[in-house]
């Protein structure tokens, strides 16, 4: 079925087109016309509003009271339909720092599920650990932490069913340069986080092919004038991509600027980081193996300390806007195009182009979220 999409803006993966038509064809898109090519076709009217990539969240480990570890495959369904009124079309379920044996039975239930999802798409895994280091250990278990093995990654890759895409470390461990050079060489991206690493352990692992930083600024040795450590390397480092969790209580609004301006807004990817209290009123929840508290807008461990967020992307999306770091359209490429870039996914999801699904968004010009389309139907209305 052939139909079109009128709106006043379009997002395009290459540039931003003006007022004109989208071609929608058996749920992929086709071409973008400035005049409607058939009088006698059907078309969505969107006049006053903007058309947008579906979101990409490559960081997320739980939605609607369901946790990507609690190993359920009817839970990761309900993440995957909760996503959409976040305006998110596909996503990175996301691990914990656990036991061997429950990462690789987590792996297993996603690689088994991907394909029965009926909302926000599974475009493959992200490992958030468990080689990380106990100084910035966030709500990871340090119990769990080891040195990279790839013999154990290898059995999670297999009970996935390869499609563990990221995989986050901490640089200073033993052994990192020759896990990373293996694990890129497989394809699988590696993110460096959780780490009290130097500049140096940094830029060794990232020579060696990692090329993401987890959550920037979270987790991870500060930038010092003697010792820049992993703050300065993801800020000096060339060709690699910085996570952002922009809810205006893990990062400053003026920090997410500086990184923005030093990295460019092409290589920094808005991310959620968002627990299974995403989506739920404030109160008592788990993330892990720890009891959080949400209250106020954030997810905390009972200590205090920050654990992931409640943020939901389309909202990241509208705060830098808002907070005036961001053009619309760098917005919309920072949670679409650059995460997807960023986990080498891009041939599936993250622009609009020609013969893909025609996942998308629309777009209020306050940046409000009022509709998502999954392959050419809409499948949420604000």
């Amino acid at each position: 079925m052939r139909r079109f999409v009128y709106a006043d803006k379009f997002f395009m993966n290459s540039d931003t087109r003006g007022a004109g038509y989208l071609e929608l064809v058996d749920g992929k898109f086709g071409d973008y016309f400035k005049e409607l090519p058939e009088a006698t076709s059907e078309v969505i009217d969107k006049s006053g509003y903007w058309i947008a990539p579906g979101l990409v969240d490559t960081h997320i480990h739980g939605y609607k009271n369901h946790d990507v570890m609690d190993n359920d495959a009817d839970g990761l369904k309900v993440m995957s339909e909760g996503l959409l009124e976040c305006g998110v079309t596909s996503f990175l379920p996301t691990t914990l720092t656990s036991t061997k044996e429950r990462l690789k039975d987590v792996a297993a239930t996603i690689g088994t599920v991907q394909n029965d999802v009926t909302g926000a798409k599974i475009q493959g895994i992200y490992f958030e650990g468990p080689f990380f280091t106990e100084e910035h250990k966030g709500a990871q278990n340090p119990s769990y932490f080891s040195d990279p093995d790839l013999a154990t990654f290898h059995e999670w890759q297999e009970a996935s069913g390869g499609i563990i895409k990221k995989i986050a470390l901490a640089p200073e461990r033993n052994g990192v340069k020759e896990f990373v050079k293996s694990v890129t060489d497989e394809g699988v991206v590696v993110a460096l986080g959780h780490s009290n690493g130097t500049l140096e352990e940094a830029t060794e692992a990232v020579e060696a092919g990692a090329s993401v930083f987890v959550h920037a600024y979270n987790g991870m040795r500060g930038l010092n004038h003697r010792e820049p450590g992993m703050v300065g390397a993801l800020l000096t480092l060339q060709h690699v991509f910085s996570e952002l969790i922009c809810d205006g209580h893990h990062v400053h609004p003026q920090a997410a600027e500086v990184l923005m301006e030093k990295a460019g807004h092409d290589h920094v990817a808005l991310i959620t980081d968002c627990m299974m209290a995403g989506g739920m009123p404030d109160g008592d929840y788990i993330l892990g193996e720890f009891p959080v508290v949400v209250k106020d807008g954030t997810a905390r461990l009972k200590e205090g300390n920050l654990a992931g967020s409640i943020l939901r992307l389309k909202e990241a999306v509208k705060n830098v806007v808002d907070w005036g770091i961001a053009t619309p359209e760098q917005a919309v490429m920072m949670a679409t195009w650059v995460p997807a870039v960023s986990c080498k996914i891009d041939h599936r999801c993250g622009s609009i182009a020609k013969g893909r699904d025609a996942d998308f968004i629309v777009l209020a010009p306050d940046m409000t979220l009022t509709e998502t389309y999954l392959d050419g139907e809409k499948r949420y209305e604000a």
